[in-house]
């Protein structure tokens, strides 16, 4: 399904490109021809993955916060004069920690959402206006989370979730007529670093509650994603796609 040219001389933006699932699916971007950005406030994080991946095709650096607007204009800036244009922006930068709502502070709250929710929309908005609006052509797609049924444990980052989740379906609609596509992919629980910093307590038995009983690759989600910012989704704007073996129509997905 994804020929090995299928985007060749696409330029492509991942945000929190420098490890886990962001770092994977600007790996199988590189791998099918793309020219790929992958973005991240961590410097020495994104020097060592452009390292990594160089291998695989032309990986660029781009040093930004999300939450910080002008960092976003100097990286769309950049990615202007080196490049000319955009063509994807993957959303995936993001972060949040396990905890019962009642013991997350006010300052945590708000800093998931600024990072997961309005960091999101910086990117999305300035890339859409430097890049996509003019072009009348380009295709977003955000990574969120499990939000079907709540988000138990992660009540910060399932209501910064679920903001990205109808911004998707605003968006698509408000930006149809630049031809704009915008989707959006929500793991489930993915073997991933993202796990690195959860409590071990809380990984116990994490699989009981998915209903093949295995946590997602992530290639698994990389894929998807894929054929979202692909011509063979170009009747598709709009939507969540979830990547879950179904646990968001059964199971828990963390031990309450």
């Amino acid at each position: 399904m994804f020929q090995k040219d299928l985007f060749k001389d696409k330029v492509v933006l991942v945000t929190g490109g420098g490890s886990g699932i962001g770092y994977t699916i600007a790996k199988h971007y590189l791998q099918l021809g793309a020219v790929v950005y992958i973005a991240s406030r961590n410097a020495e994080k994104i020097e060592k993955a452009i390292a990594e991946l160089k291998e695989f095709g032309d990986v660029r650096s781009a040093i930004a916060d999300i939450r910080e607007p002008e960092q976003i204009q100097k990286l769309a800036d950049k990615i202007k004069a080196d490049s000319g244009r955009l063509d994807i922006l993957v959303n995936n930068a993001g972060g949040q920690f396990p905890s019962a709502a009642e013991n997350i502070s006010f300052n945590g709250f708000r800093a998931v959402v600024n990072n997961n929710l309005i960091g999101t929309f910086y990117v999305t908005q300035i890339m859409a206006k430097t890049f996509f609006i003019p072009q009348k052509d380009g295709n977003i797609v955000n990574i969120i989370a499990n939000i079907f049924r709540g988000f138990p444990g992660m009540a910060h980052t399932g209501a910064a979730r679920a903001g990205v989740d109808n911004l998707t379906k605003t968006l698509a609609i408000e930006w149809v007529r630049y031809n704009i596509r915008v989707n959006a992919v929500a793991p489930g629980i993915i073997l991933s670093s993202g796990l690195d910093t959860y409590p071990p307590a809380i990984l116990k038995g994490i699989t009981d509650g998915i209903p093949n009983k295995r946590m997602g690759t992530m290639d698994e989600v990389a894929y998807p994603v894929l054929f979202l910012s692909s011509p063979m989704a170009s009747y598709v704007s709009g939507e969540t796609m979830y990547v879950d073996a179904g646990n968001h129509l059964w199971g828990d997905q963390w031990k309450m």
